[in-house]
């Protein structure tokens, strides 16, 4: 069997040699070039079995010439690297019909494992055609958490697969969901997001599948679904875990057969959406717990995405008050800079709002404040109301579920700034307390309700009324 010819491009002489010395010790045959001119050339004669190019060449960018490449060859497969490494590199790549995408520096034997791929795999001679886009970035980072979530993502746009986003709150789900249907195969379709938190547990499946006239009390006239609202996009469903059972058990009916009834309709109706859920609660937990369906769980979760939280990712937290600061001046905010000191500062901060803690943090100096640079002092002015830089060194410390109970109501206000949550926060709030705590109760009693109704200190037909009304399913264990 003859050896795989692969046509390298980098003006990097270092590159070249190591990528030159693994992939000859690999059983490759290897065709080194510094240029896009000899690597265009190489291709039209037909030379090669697979590329791999750097997308920054003295002559010519790469973007301008992998269409060229698909164009004459589309079955070859091209592998791009970058030292750009952002959100947009990974889906450029993708767009122009590159295999895969690596960000520099990349790791030796991952290159040769992605190319035994790429060599294996029948390739499609057809090139998809794709709109250009905004070159607006839609997420932020370089880090190498950030890099795996880039590529995860390009390799998803022309796909409808269902994505789960796991991530604290304040980490960027909505904004993974919303590039998933900007830059894919449904982006002239509509974006829906719904927050299952946010709507009242009686409102939530006439809120998704929507509502016939008279189908209850007060439906004056046919109300229409975000499934229906969603019809040929994406439909974002935030916060599944505080999805009731009666909706997850209707949700999972759709994702197996393409087709739902409002509430008060008997005639179904098709539909054709993508599901990209968000979650910032362990599922497998609420599942042992009996709060949420195992198998709609394996429906949702074909590809799960984890969000890492900013402590996790401080190295992008430079590039993160960069776009943030260019973001308020667009919106008329003061010009300011920021000291490397202050970013130091930055840096050790434990962040528990994550991304959106950061961004409210700039947008509050820049309108607070005279000073046209950011320093180090101002900064830990700021983070010291609600929570000393240097917290992380201390010594943990056990939190009250009281104390803990008012941290997460101020979070949640100071998530809608000036305005205010929806309607019916005392009764959502109760819900989350309760139906933990009763669940955590019936799990150390093995599902037994008359000792969880003693652990509790409750009545037990007044424990069986709320396990019937918050759909908690008890699991009973060997005796």
């Amino acid at each position: 069997m003859s050896q795989s010819t692969i046509l390298v491009a980098d003006d990097d002489t270092a590159i070249r040699t190591v990528l030159n010395q693994a992939l000859s010790r690999a059983g490759y045959n290897v065709r080194l070039t510094s240029n896009a001119a000899t690597l265009w050339r190489w291709v039209a004669e037909g030379e090669g079995d697979l590329v791999v190019t750097d997308i920054v060449m003295p002559d010519e960018n790469a973007f301008e010439l992998l269409p060229r490449i698909k164009r004459v060859r589309p079955e070859l497969p091209i592998i791009v690297m970058s030292a750009q490494n952002t959100f947009m590199t990974a889906i450029k790549a993708s767009e122009r019909g590159a295999y895969d995408y690596l960000p520099k520096p990349f790791d030796l034997k991952e290159l040769i494992a992605t190319i035994g791929r790429a060599l294996s795999e029948p390739r499609s001679k057809v090139m998809a055609d794709h709109d250009q886009q905004d070159e607006a970035i839609p997420l932020v980072g370089r880090s190498p958490a950030m890099q795996d979530i880039y590529r995860v993502l390009a390799r998803l746009m022309q796909t409808d697969l269902t994505v789960t986003i796991f991530g604290e709150s304040g980490t960027g789900k909505e904004l993974v969901a919303r590039a998933l249907h900007d830059y894919g195969k449904r982006r002239k379709g509509p974006f829906v997001a719904v927050n299952m938190a946010a709507i009242p547990r009686e409102l939530i499946e006439s809120e998704l599948f929507g509502h016939e006239r008279g189908a209850f009390t007060g439906a004056q006239h046919r109300s229409a679904g975000r499934f229906e609202q969603a019809e040929g996009g994406t439909l974002f469903l935030d916060e599944i875990g505080d999805m009731p059972m009666d909706a997850q058990t209707r949700l999972l009916r759709v994702l197996q057969q393409g087709e739902y009834t409002t509430v008060g309709g008997r005639t179904p109706i098709r539909t054709d959406v993508r599901i990209v859920a968000a979650t910032n609660k362990d599922l497998k937990n609420l599942i042992r717990q009996g709060l949420f369906r195992e198998d709609l769980f394996f429906r949702l979760n074909v590809v799960p995405i984890r969000l890492p939280p900013l402590r996790e990712r401080t190295d992008d937290i430079p590039d993160l008050v960069r776009h943030f600061l260019v973001q308020a001046e667009r919106e008329g905010l003061p010009v300011k800079t920021m000291e490397n000191d202050a970013l130091d500062v930055l840096k050790r901060h434990r962040w528990p709002g994550n991304v959106r803690e950061l961004e409210n943090l700039i947008r509050r100096l820049t309108a607070l404040y005279p000073q046209e640079t950011i320093t180090a002092d101002l900064i830990r002015h700021e983070l010291d109301p609600i929570g000393d830089v240097e917290e992380s060194e201390r010594p943990a410390e056990e939190e009250s579920l009281s104390n803990s109970v008012a941290r997460h109501m101020t979070n949640l206000f100071n998530e809608f700034g000036d305005a205010l949550p929806p309607p019916g926060l005392y009764h959502r709030v109760l819900r989350e307390i309760e139906v933990p705590l009763i669940g955590a109760a019936l799990g150390a009693t093995n599902g037994n309700q008359i000792r969880a109704a003693e652990l509790l200190g409750l009545n037990r037909n007044t424990l069986r009324k709320k396990i019937r009304d918050l759909q908690i399913l008890v699991v009973r264990g060997p005796r």
